[in-house]
């Protein structure tokens, strides 16, 4: 069984195997503001895209989007407009998250457009 954090780089190299095999233009990955960090940054289009990624091994404890909180929302949102300002972008901005379940070894990915807005 994998470590905690390699499991999470694990997860992430299938959500951007996921996203580029849709289309998507992968920025960045695993880009900090602060303490705060965006798993991954992406085109869609015309549409910057801010990914939540969330893998587990099991379903046993819920699904895994449902531990993207307010908080952590508030967090990528915040890190979002860092983004943003930083390479002075002028776009539209969604929030996505991926998320993945391993069964039996293969991974199950549910990816979640427009998963929260940036309004509170």
């Amino acid at each position: 069984m994998a470590k905690h954090n390699d499991f999470g780089k694990i997860g992430e190299d299938f959500a951007v195997q996921y996203l580029t095999d849709k289309g998507y233009e992968i920025l960045e990955r695993n880009w900090r503001y602060i303490h705060k960090e965006i798993d991954i940054i992406a085109k869609d289009g015309e549409e910057l895209v801010i990914v939540e990624v969330k893998a587990r091994q099991s379903d046993d404890y819920g699904e895994p989007d449902l531990a993207v909180t307010k908080r952590k929302q508030r967090m990528l949102i915040d890190a979002a407009n860092a983004y943003i300002f930083k390479q002075q972008l002028d776009i539209s901005t969604r929030f996505d998250i991926v998320s993945i379940i391993f069964k039996d070894g293969e991974p199950v990915i549910e990816h979640i457009e427009d998963a929260f807005l940036p309004n509170f």
